[in-house]
């Protein structure tokens, strides 16, 4: 893309260099090294491994050092699987038993208690009298 000549005096003061474009030697040695990159000349290919992602791991969890059998399910995992722990020994995360979360155990406690008549409510005996309100009913302190 050109630039007039204005355009080019303010990038010579902010310090900044044009742009060049390589010369035809060196746009035909990048052709010759492109093309001997895709006929595999050059360097010798490395060995390719598997290479795990930095991903990160869930809570509790860890890459097994070295391979196993899972004390839920029976299944063996390979060296550098996710495992958690489950009951005393290590297995698959989705072999452990699923913990519940504060809330979900609060609200289960207070379900049973409810549910057993051992709330305030279940416990007291009612005070309401038909035709009249609770206000009336009850003995002045």
């Amino acid at each position: 893309m050109g630039q007039t000549p204005a355009q080019k005096a303010a990038k010579a003061a902010r310090g900044q260099q044009p742009k060049k474009r390589p010369g035809k030697a060196q746009r035909e040695a990048i052709k010759r090294a492109q093309a001997a990159k895709k006929a595999g000349g050059g360097k010798p290919a490395a060995k390719k491994t598997a290479v795990k992602k930095a991903v990160p791991l869930p809570r509790g969890s860890v890459r097994a050092a070295y391979p196993g059998t899972c004390p839920a399910c029976f299944k063996d995992y390979a060296k550098g699987e996710v495992i958690t722990k489950v009951t005393d020994r290590w297995g698959h995360p989705g072999s452990a038993p699923r913990q519940m979360s504060a809330a979900e155990r609060e609200f289960a406690r207070n379900k049973a208690r409810i549910e057993s008549s051992e709330t305030f409510r279940g416990q007291k005996p009612s005070d309401w009298r038909r035709g009249a309100s609770p206000s009336s009913t009850r003995p002045a302190r």
